[in-house]
């Protein structure tokens, strides 16, 4: 589960940005207290780079320096001032630069490419670039974000698209055994292919900025176009009234968390609001019926304070993330966790579609709570020691590398090889049912909710390491 983060916006008075990781592993005193973050240029572009490491540390908004030193932000004003240039010179095309960054420390690190970012800072924050609004002194600026939070349970470093798609770029994090996890890389020629599809569908065109000079700058997410008058207000209304409707006559089941299959909460629609109830039938959860811009944001009706017993949070964020992906309605039970059954309802989300379907292991940030499922372009460990930014090409090239799958926590990425177009000769037995703590070898056949996988490596499973959350490890039979 993941923690949004507030940020001040130049267009309002408070947006709330792509969520930064919050997860809880066992500390690890071994990572280092600043850890290096090296950043590649596999642009293809000779433009200038630019980058900026800022965040939150000790409860100060602040900036990072070269060398890893956190400086908290001077005192701005209203209306907002202009911050002091905190720009680190980045790599240029085919180089790497190596960024610092101190533990206790979460944020973003910022890249623009040719002109640098213009931040504004007030009493008590900074101003988030808002490049979906016309007016915003970055409107021209191609720049991008990675996400981060390094403490001492470890680092989370993600790639995001929850607000535009512009500059892609993968993530990496290597251990102190070496291993390696990357994700976040786009398919060949990826940049553009998702540009001319978002291009091609139909009432999504208008999403795509384009600066003066031919450059796309980036494809903004439907939430974000709308907020810039560029996508229909409305476009999920009539899908979200159907959905809702669909449960006036059959109970949806909300199992928020696949290492509990037992913990369900059952919900029917009454009037306007879905009314979940837990195994005693007493009431543990409502949502009611959002906007469509509440389901974009996955805000407003979705909001609920996340402290235990977490069943209003995570139903809220449940329901918010089947009506994105376009599953709520036909569904008896959520999350649903095939992405083949995503986005092929009445009003679908094509940015997000097509951005997975760019992605080369699947995986992206392409709304608030894609991590749902793990479907998320995020990489975690508890011992970091050193981790990676690696902007993408413009055009052709960057596949990406294979790395080993980790033995201390869940693979991130899916291996490069697909599966043989030929079957075997003999099929696989049937194989028992899959469970947490259970040594597999590779060539082993386990079922899991009814289907068939291989182990691809041998592991020892654990909790959330379910066959399907986990295909670098299980491949569907």
């Amino acid at each position: 589960m993941r923690k949004r983060t507030a940020w001040l916006s130049a267009v309002a008075a408070l947006a709330v940005a792509a969520p930064i990781a919050a997860v809880t592993l066992p500390a690890s005193a071994a990572s280092p207290a600043i850890l290096p973050v090296t950043v590649t240029n596999n642009t293809g572009r000779g433009d200038a780079v630019h980058l900026y490491v800022i965040g939150i540390m000790n409860g100060r908004w602040g900036s990072v320096n070269s060398a890893g030193a956190f400086s908290p932000w001077p005192a701005g004003g209203l209306p907002p001032t202009p911050a002091p240039d905190v720009s680190i010179p980045g790599p240029g095309n085919g180089g790497s630069t190596t960024i610092r960054i101190p533990k206790g420390l979460s944020g973003r690190v910022y890249m623009a490419l040719r002109d640098k970012i213009k931040f504004f800072i007030t009493p008590d924050g900074f101003v988030q670039p808002a490049p979906w609004a016309p007016g915003d002194p970055n409107f021209n600026t191609l720049f991008d974000t990675s996400e981060f939070t390094f403490n001492d349970a470890g680092l989370w470093l993600n790639s995001s698209q929850v607000d535009f798609f512009g500059i892609p770029h993968a993530v990496t994090v290597t251990n102190g055994a070496g291993q390696t996890k990357r994700t976040g890389d786009v398919v060949n020629d990826g940049r553009n292919k998702v540009i001319n599809a978002i291009k091609a569908q139909p009432g999504w065109e208008r999403s795509v900025i384009t600066r003066s000079d031919g450059t796309v700058l980036r494809v903004l997410a439907p939430g974000k176009a709308t907020d810039a008058g560029l996508f229909p207000a409305n476009y999920l209304d009539s899908y979200i009234n159907s959905a809702f409707a669909a449960y006036t006559s059959r109970t949806l089941t909300v199992v928020p968390r696949s290492a509990e299959p037992n913990r369900k909460f059952f919900g029917r629609t009454v009037g306007n609001t879905m009314r979940f109830t837990d195994s005693s039938g007493a009431e543990v959860a409502t949502v009611d019926k959002p906007s469509t811009s509440n389901v974009w944001g996955c805000d407003g009706v979705f909001n609920a304070p996340n402290v235990a017993p977490f069943i209003q949070s995570e139903v809220r964020r449940t329901i918010c993330t089947a009506l994105v992906r376009g599953t709520l309605g036909t569904s008896t039970q959520e999350p649903v966790l095939d992405a083949n059954a995503f986005y092929k309802n009445s009003a679908a989300n094509h940015y997000s579609r097509i951005i997975h379907a760019n992605m080369a292991d699947g995986k992206a940030y392409g709304f608030a709570y894609d991590d749902v499922g793990g479907f998320e372009s995020l990489v975690n460990d508890g011992d970091p020691q050193r981790a990676g930014i690696i902007l993408s090409p413009f055009g052709a090239g960057g596949n990406p590398p294979v790395t080993t799958p980790p033995t201390t926590a869940p693979p991130t990425t899916r291996p490069p090889t697909t599966s043989p177009t030929t079957p075997p000769a003999t099929q696989p037995p049937a194989g028992t049912t899959w469970a947490a703590g259970t040594p597999y070898a590779v060539g082993q056949v386990v079922t899991y909710n009814g289907r068939r996988y291989q182990c691809r490596q041998a592991h020892t499973s654990l909790p959330g390491w379910e066959p399907p959350n986990v295909l670098a490890l299980w491949l569907p039979l």
